[in-house]
C-alpha cells in the first residue's frame, strides 16, 4: 500500500465540483482523510477565487495508475486540456506525493507547489502534520510553521451535501 496526497481545487462552479471530484475519489480509493477545505486568491493569474482542499489515502495503484485516475476523473468533470497553465478550472487534482517517492516522470514528486503554495501545504499540514516531505526532511508541519510568503488563505465551512 502506498500513502498519497492529492491535491483538490476549482474555482468554476466551484462548490459542485470540489463535491464531485472528492465523491469520485472516494469512489475509486475508499475512505478518504480530507482537510478542510480553503478559500484562496487565484495565484498566477486574474481569476475568481479558488477552492481547495488536500485528500490522503491508501492505495494498491501504481504511481502510473494514481496519475491516469487522477487525470480521467478531471476529465469526467469538463477540464480543458491545453489550456493556459495558470487559468480557471472546474476541478484539478494534482498527485502531491507517492510515499517517499522522488522522480520527474510520470510527474514530478513530491509536487513542487506542496513549499510554494499555501493553498497546497496548509491543507497538507493539517492532515500530514508529522510527514517528512522527502526532500527538504522536514515536517509538513514544519515546513507550514517556517513559510513565509504572501498568500491570502482562509478556512471555509463547507457543506458536503448537496
Amino acid at each position: 500500500m502506498a500513502l498519497i496526497y492529492i491535491s483538490v481545487g476549482s474555482n468554476i462552479d466551484r462548490e459542485h465540483y470540489v463535491r464531485a471530484g472528492v465523491r469520485k475519489l472516494a469512489e475509486h480509493f475508499g475512505a478518504l482523510t480530507l482537510s478542510s477545505v480553503y478559500e484562496s486568491e487565484a495565484v498566477g493569474f486574474n481569476g475568481d477565487p479558488f477552492y481547495n482542499l488536500v485528500v490522503g489515502v491508501e492505495t494498491t495503484l501504481s504511481l502510473t495508475e494514481c496519475v491516469t485516475l487522477l487525470k480521467e476523473i478531471e476529465d469526467q468533470f469538463g477540464r480543458v486540456r491545453g489550456a493556459e497553465k495558470f487559468c480557471g478550472r472546474t476541478l484539478d487534482l494534482d498527485l502531491l506525493t507517492y510515499d517517499q517517492l522522488v522522480c520527474q516522470q510520470p510527474v514530478e514528486l513530491p509536487r513542487g507547489e506542496i513549499t510554494e503554495n499555501a493553498f497546497v501545504l496548509w491543507p497538507l499540514a493539517e492532515i500530514a502534520a508529522e510527514q517528512i516531505h522527502p526532500l527538504t526532511q522536514l515536517s509538513y508541519a514544519t515546513l507550514w510553521q517556517n513559510y513565509n510568503k504572501p498568500q491570502k488563505l482562509w478556512p471555509i465551512d463547507f457543506s458536503w451535501s448537496d
